[in-house]
């Protein structure tokens, strides 16, 4: 049988009587409730305090306590897609230079297969890829920019259509190019190869979204492995699982990894010290999940902070 559906005031009662939560303050409850609903809350930010046999709350934990893992979470997201729009401006700035200098300013090249890869297993993709560039030069009415060159020239340079596109499309474009484009691209970041940088593009276009969308970011982990081994996890002891490191490899702790190869050094570090503040500060606010639980949800080794003392 579905659910049925519950008040705000009937959600405090169940979370009270029912699912033992502590509300000293029912009206602070009732407004948290109101402005962001009960299972955005309750449904993603309650787990680490629930016992999973009987979905009850453990002894002692407070509505406070999961409103402060909630505003931990939204500040992460908040932190993380600053650094990926950092990735995604110069990973399309990247793709833009090199393909123009290779095929010129005329849209015809960016809407003809001949431009990417010939492989037969990716020929949908890029036949997909061509059928959104193409609506966007010819048929969008959403970007004024785009409008004004289709109108005055009857002809839409990348350089113009490429902030239109989203980092998925991005992405996208990357994984179809000629090998020669990948690999100018990839030169722009040190120690990582052209398969590399696609899946590094595919997963962060996969978290970009979570953030975008205010999904739970801080415990998610990808169903597939998308990023690639790299020294780092051994210079920092991650344990293996047969021959799979267990963590920074589908979790956040992953997407750090990532950052720390695609963004510049000055951005990074400023990341790092937004995020290592970020995290000591938590244990402050909530004194019912103790901060290796947090780590451990995110897929962080305790020494996470000392990457940046060894070379990538």
């Amino acid at each position: 049988m579905s659910k049925p559906y519950l008040n705000i005031q009937q959600q405090i009662d169940k979370l009270s009587n029912k699912k033992r939560l502590i509300i000293s303050n029912p009206a602070y409850a009732e407004k948290k409730l109101t402005e962001i609903g009960y299972f955005p809350l309750i449904g993603r930010y309650g787990v680490p305090f629930t016992n999973p046999m009987t979905r009850k709350f453990h002894e002692g934990t407070t509505f406070e306590d999961v409103v402060a893992l909630y505003d931990f979470d939204k500040s992460l997201r908040e932190l993380t897609l600053g650094c990926l729009f950092q990735v995604e401006q110069m990973i399309g700035q990247l793709i833009t230079d090199s393909f123009c200098s290779k095929f010129g300013e005329n849209q015809s090249a960016y809407l003809s297969a001949s431009s990417y890869t010939a492989s037969p297993k990716k020929h949908a993709n890029v036949s997909k890829l061509i059928k959104k560039l193409t609506w966007l030069a010819d048929s969008d009415m959403n970007h004024e920019y785009i409008i004004r060159q289709r109108k005055a020239y009857g002809n839409v340079p990348l350089w113009v259509l490429r902030n239109a596109l989203t980092f998925g499309s991005l992405s996208a474009m990357y994984s179809l190019l000629l090998p020669q484009q990948q690999s100018r691209i990839s030169k722009a970041y040190p120690y990582v190869t052209e398969n590399e940088l696609a899946r590094y593009l595919n997963a962060l276009t996969f978290f970009r979204n979570i953030c975008a969308h205010s999904e739970c970011l801080y415990s998610h982990h990808m169903s597939q492995q998308y990023f690639p081994d790299k020294p780092l996890h051994a210079k920092l002891g991650i344990p293996l699982k047969g021959k799979q490191y267990i963590q920074g490899k589908n979790d956040y702790f992953g997407l750090v990894i990532a950052l720390r190869y695609l963004l510049p050094s000055d951005a990074f570090l400023a990341y790092k010290r937004s995020l290592k503040k970020l995290i000591n500060g938590f244990p402050r606010k909530n004194i019912h999940l103790p901060l290796s639980d947090l780590l451990g949800y995110m897929g962080m080794p305790e020494n996470w902070d000392k990457l940046t003392i060894y070379r990538p």
